[in-house]
């Protein structure tokens, strides 16, 4: 059986070279190929000679994420299906805004948490991504950006399928290429990742002082309420959670950000914002409020423009950093929670 080129360590790749008598530096030109210019083919890599391309060849293959298709917005969005090696689908988003190009980046090929107003949880979990399948969902999707908007991106979110923390050292492997001088050379400040609120993981997010920045996917601050929309709750309730966050951020001194889908006659009323200002006093922070967006079989409703009004001027008179996030790329099933391959 032959192995991922890049799910093998320097270590392992280092020993190869050796036993096949093969000069270090040739090591790296072979990391620029991968990384630096995204190769998925020992063919392109011409600055190799022909009878290291075919050792290389003979020895190890790629395991790609391929586009498959793409699905475009009215409002610019662009989804994308990208096929894996086991012909597999998962999805990943470009967003584009004025000042910004914004991938979202999927870790999961669905998702095993079930929350219940999220397409994705439908799904069940399939498998999780490897690190260079979520490499290549980022650097295909930068090549997208630049083809189709002129421009490089500017954002990552860890916002797509699956939950990134329960895809740990493959989410972490993946960032570090991304943002590494030999990789994409992405600040690690213009990447977040999104959990639905694993406390052990966040914790140890701190013991790696990671660079990146993190977002909560709270949607109440409420324990029943909160317990009724994410089942995760019941096994990690929101006190653990801010044990977790307080760790966090005393370890790496980011911010966190947390991110709130407003349900009409839910959690969108003032005693709903009262309790959230009150989880907010943790550490410093920021609120995403988000707009529900339909998702179909699903009963929820998004907030009313006067309860939303008044959710964010009850945070903002105690002097809580809130941005209400306008969803796109709905008419193509690309916004919040929405994501669910059809052609599974």
């Amino acid at each position: 059986m032959k192995k991922d080129i890049r799910e093998i360590s320097q270590e392992e790749l280092e020993q190869f070279f050796l036993e096949n008598n093969q000069q270090k530096f040739r090591i790296k030109q072979l990391n620029e190929w991968l990384w630096g210019k995204g190769a998925n083919s020992f063919d392109q890599m011409s600055s190799l000679s022909k009878d290291l391309r075919e050792l290389l060849n003979e020895k190890f293959e790629f395991k790609s994420a391929k586009i498959d298709q793409e699905f475009k917005s009215t409002d610019g969005t662009i989804k994308f299906s990208f096929k894996l090696f086991d012909d597999k689908l998962v999805e990943g988003v470009l967003i584009p805004s004025k000042k910004r190009v914004t991938a979202c980046i999927s870790s999961q090929i669905g998702c095993s948490l079930d929350c219940v107003f999220c397409a994705t949880g439908t799904m069940g979990l399939s498998r999780n991504l490897s690190s260079s399948e979520i490499f290549d969902q980022v650097f295909k999707l930068n090549e997208e950006s630049e083809r189709n908007y002129g421009r490089s991106l500017t954002n990552i979110v860890f916002m797509g399928m699956g939950e990134p923390l329960l895809n740990y050292k493959n989410l972490l492997k993946s960032i570090h290429h991304i943002t590494s001088e030999k990789g994409m050379g992405i600040s690690p400040r213009r990447i977040t990742v999104s959990t639905a609120g694993l406390s052990k993981q966040i914790m140890k997010l701190g013991d790696d002082e990671v660079k990146f920045n993190l977002a909560i996917s709270l949607h109440s601050a409420i324990d029943e309420i909160r317990s009724n929309l994410m089942p995760i709750n019941n096994a990690i309730n929101l006190q653990t959670l801010k044990e977790s966050i307080r760790y966090f951020y005393e370890k790496t001194n980011n911010r966190v950000t947390y991110e709130y889908i407003l349900f009409k006659g839910i959690n969108d009323n003032l005693d709903a914002a009262r309790k959230l200002a009150a989880f907010c006093r943790i550490s410093p922070c920021k609120v995403n409020l988000i707009e529900y967006n339909t998702v179909d079989g699903f009963d929820f409703e998004k907030s009313t423009e006067e309860n939303t009004e008044g959710f964010i001027e009850f945070l903002e008179h105690r002097n809580i950093i809130v941005h209400l996030r306008k969803s796109k790329g709905k008419d193509i099933d690309a916004a919040c929670g929405q994501l669910v391959n059809k052609l599974q």
